[in-house]
Order: C-alpha cells, then sequence, then structure tokens
C-alpha cells in the first residue's frame, strides 16, 4: 500500500480510537452520576436501573470490540501487514477501508465468514 495512503488510513484509525475513548469516559461518568443520584428506590424503579446499566454496558462492550478492532489494524500498520486481508492475504480495496478503517478481511472472505455464520 502506498505510504501516504496509509497514513492517512492510520490517522483515521487513531481519531477513531480517540473518539472512542472519550465517548467511554462520558458514558462513565454519566452511569457513576447516575449511580451516585441514586435513592432508595422500590423494586420496580431498580429494575428500570438495572436495564439502564445492562444497556450501558452493551454500549460499551460494542466500542471496545471496535476499539480491538482499531488497535488490531495499528498493529498490522506497524508490521506492514495493514490491508491485507487476514484470510487470503489479497489487498483491500481502498473503497472498503474508506468505509472500515479497521476491516480484517476483503468483501468476498467477509461474506463467505458472514454465510457460515448463518
Amino acid at each position: 500500500m502506498e505510504k501516504l495512503i496509509e497514513e492517512k488510513f492510520v490517522k483515521l484509525l487513531i481519531k477513531a480510537k480517540e473518539d472512542i475513548m472519550s465517548s467511554l469516559v462520558s458514558e462513565s461518568k454519566e452511569f457513576e452520576a447516575i449511580v451516585d443520584d441514586m435513592d432508595p428506590k422500590d423494586l420496580v424503579d431498580l429494575a428500570a436501573g438495572d436495564i439502564d446499566k445492562k444497556i450501558l454496558e452493551a454500549l460499551n462492550q460494542k466500542d471496545l470490540r471496535k476499539l480491538r478492532l482499531i488497535d488490531s489494524a495499528l498493529s498490522r500498520a506497524k508490521n506492514g501487514r495493514y490491508g491485507l486481508c487476514m484470510r487470503c492475504g489479497t489487498r483491500i480495496p481502498e473503497e472498503r477501508l474508506e468505509a472500515i478503517p479497521y476491516a480484517l478481511m476483503c468483501i468476498d472472505c467477509r461474506s463467505v465468514e458472514e454465510r457460515k455464520l448463518r
């Protein structure tokens, strides 16, 4: 991959990582504020609070997964493997990397993986 193009994607990955980290910090502060403001409540209110906690945890898991993918992509960039499909080794099209800069596979291999999961 051309060095300038790879640098462009590395910048995109770093920006995405910074966005996720600031989002996680923000969500964590919001969650802490919710917990701190809780008064003794009846069971219904406690259940609703538990549901809110589960939603926040689910959002964090999604962001954490994306963060791991970004870190993996940055590691591949350091090793000169960024932009190569992890399954077949072919070059991932630039258009795909524009949409998903942390993509692990080319579209064909990803399609095969998705069909297996059905």
